[in-house]
């Protein structure tokens, strides 16, 4: 199973720059750059309530799920 982070597809379509968006969650970007390049084995409600709020999108839209391929 794995669990894909489109966090940077909206801050493309939003036009914004990490720094900003980690200014705006409250949050450093060191911690933005593992939770955006997948490397997170968590994410706080918090946090994704928070960047949902300042991407004006829905969790949806940061996180989707993508079923392993099968083994040959």
């Amino acid at each position: 199973m794995a669990i894909v982070v489109d966090i940077d597809v909206m801050l493309a379509k939003r036009k914004m720059a990490v720094a900003t968006l980690s200014d705006l969650v409250g949050i450093t970007p060191a911690n933005l750059a593992v939770l955006k390049n997948g490397r997170a084995k968590a994410v706080r409600f918090t946090t994704l309530e928070g960047l949902c709020q300042a991407l004006d999108c829905q969790p949806g839209d940061l996180l989707r799920w993508e079923p392993d391929s099968p083994e040959q």
